[in-house]
């Protein structure tokens, strides 16, 4: 009885305890001297896929260093796919407390009302940026730029169609990467350290790989292209080898750049007044050796949510601990904060714990008898220091059986029953009951500039995404008068808007006139200029590719400008006249706030 109703209160519980922590700052870090936080996040990177784990496919040195030289969390948790452990990360709240459903069409965003750990550490005083795939949010003030982050390299969406001189965002202007992805994204880290090496700094690096599609640079893939794999996943015909072998290149570029990133830090001597974090945001994206887990991304089984995680911080971590304690993304908030000396005071209770006594060495626990949840589309499993329940109510002993093969239910039967209780009280208390209806924000004089992505926008009639995955997608088949795409927006600051679409069209379709309307407004302008270049990316996949789009340049048409009222409603998009066979491809519409009459919506 003592347990279940420990069980009963764990929730509120871990809220009240983080609440109350978040209050107070530590004394960890140096008055005067605050150290810098670097943090560097995977995408789709699982628990095997590091030799400091046992996979000898691989070599990992930089983060194995990194590990030898601080803490190895044993059991970290995340959510099993993207934009959920982002979200955890930033606000330490369970996703769906955040308003992040998915991963696409903006399901991502994360609600405006969450504080997130780069307004906390801005409001400290320190510089702060992210140089990656942000992915909770695209418009203004889902931005990067308006969560806490003053500098912003990358892109916002949930993948990206190429990683060779990339079309990316800098601030609010698209401009061409240089490089393979991961290279060029830590260029602008290293220049942001090196730039910011006299004051407090917080640098935010989240890689879009080993995310599909699988391209790497040949220096890096020729060690595996016929490589021998002899760790296999357990069930070896489900493996995709040629899969396996880019993502283990993928992997070791990260490790290359991780190691670039630490000798910045120690050519700046910065190395010991800087706290370096590396984890990955869910398991691995297919079945390929990781430590005989079951389950892989989008599952909520060890294989799909426990992910690495390392923290250094010299003099202040001990080398080599290895914590037991479990651990998951929704605590970074508050260790970070806490070993920081970064004060504040979170609006919103949290989820996660203040695990720094842990780090320090204070203590080998805290919240001992603590639960950890994964939740995804309506599956949730827990687990707590030994067992896991998973989402068809099972109950496994992770301490004698990790892969999770024999149900314990019946040995254990208090045990299951209490973290089922925990389970439907997450439920209740967590889950969201109603549909996401949120509309695109558009018009904010502080960022007047608003890209709408076809990610977005609703095709109607013969429309349709270029790729079954519409993250980096775009509009195409448009063949009939009839046929428009909309997008749901809510215009913040009413005025001028001058509108920009990018789109392709083939010289017979030449003549094409767009029309642009909202709350009875409209602006038309005529396709006069043919531009029409070849799809590309299929010339750097290492495996072919599943869902993603293959990309393509457009070129930016002034429409016109439009006067826009401060509501909600539908922006659409139609050609009133096609003289070809087809209309345009369509990829973004940039609407850009000119004047406005000073009657923003609150």
């Amino acid at each position: 009885m003592k347990r279940e109703a420990a069980v009963k209160t764990v929730l509120l519980a871990c809220v009240t305890l983080s609440f109350g922590l978040l209050n107070v700052a530590t004394q960890a870090g140096e008055p005067g001297n605050p150290p810098n936080i670097v943090i560097v996040l995977a995408d789709d990177q699982g628990w095997g896929d590091l030799s400091v784990h046992g996979n000898h496919n691989l070599s990992t040195p930089n983060i194995d260093r990194l590990a030898a030289q601080g803490a190895l969390f044993e059991r970290f948790y995340v959510s099993p796919l993207c934009a959920p452990t982002r979200a955890e990360f930033l606000a330490g709240r369970y996703h769906p407390r955040t308003g992040v459903r998915g991963v696409t069409r903006g399901a991502e965003r994360m609600n405006l009302n969450e504080y997130t750990i780069a307004q906390a550490f801005r409001a400290a005083g320190y510089a702060t940026a992210i140089f990656g795939k942000w992915h909770n949010g695209s418009q203004y003030p889902y931005h990067p730029l308006a969560r806490g982050f003053q500098e912003f390299y990358g892109f916002t969406s949930g993948h990206w169609g190429i990683y060779f001189d990339p079309p990316l965002e800098s601030g609010s202007e698209i401009v061409r990467g240089r490089g393979y992805i991961t290279d060029d994204l830590t260029n602008h880290a290293i220049d942001f350290i090196k730039r910011h090496r006299s004051e407090p700094f917080f640098c935010y690096v989240a890689y879009n790989t080993p995310h599909t599609p699988l391209q790497v640079p040949h220096k890096f893939y020729e060690k595996f292209a016929s490589a021998e794999i002899a760790q296999r996943y357990h069930v070896k015909e489900r493996e995709d080898i040629a899969f396996t072998r880019a993502v283990l290149a993928m992997c070791e570029n990260i490790d290359w750049n991780v190691g670039r990133l630490l000798e910045t830090l120690r050519e700046c001597e910065l190395e010991t007044n800087t706290i370096v974090v590396y984890f990955s945001d869910n398991g691995p994206n297919s079945w390929r050796w990781n430590g005989g887990m079951r389950g892989r991304k989008g599952f909520t089984d060890e294989g799909g949510v426990r992910v690495p995680c390392i923290i250094r911080w010299p003099g202040h971590i001990p080398s080599g601990l290895r914590v037991t304690q479990i651990a998951a993304a929704i605590d970074l908030f508050p260790t970070l904060a806490s070993l920081a000396g970064v004060p504040y005071k979170a609006p919103l209770p949290v989820d996660g714990i203040d695990l720094s006594p842990v780090l320090l060495g204070k203590q080998k626990f805290v919240a001992r008898d603590r639960l950890i949840f994964a939740h995804q589309a309506g599956q949730v499993s827990v687990r707590n220091d030994r067992f896991i329940l998973d989402n068809r109510g099972r109950l496994y002993d992770l301490f004698k059986d990790p892969g999770q093969t024999q149900d314990v239910s019946a040995q254990f039967p208090d045990v299951a029953e209490s973290l089922r209780k925990a389970v439907e009280q997450f439920k209740e208390e967590v889950l969201p009951k109603e549909p996401d209806t949120r509309p695109f924000p558009v018009g904010y004089r502080e960022f007047p500039v608003t890209y709408l992505p076809a990610r977005d926008g609703v095709p109607h009639g013969n429309i349709e995404w270029s790729g079954k995955a519409p993250n980096c997608s775009f509009f195409t088949h448009w063949t009939s008068p009839e046929d428009s795409i909309t997008w749901d927006i809510d215009v913040h600051t009413p005025g001028l808007y001058e509108v920009v679409v990018y789109y392709t069209c083939r010289p017979q379709d030449v003549g094409v006139v767009l029309r642009a309307s909202f709350a009875g407004r409209s602006v038309e302008g005529k396709i006069t200029e043919a531009f029409d270049p070849p799809l590309h990316g299929q010339e750097f996949d290492r495996v072919p590719r599943q869902g993603e789009s293959y990309v393509k340049d457009f070129k930016p048409f002034v429409l016109g400008v439009i006067e826009l009222p401060a509501q909600r409603g539908l922006l659409e998009l139609r050609a009133v006249n096609i003289p070809g066979e087809r209309a345009i491809d369509l990829r973004w519409v940039k609407l850009t706030l000119k004047t406005s009459d000073d009657k923003s919506r609150p």
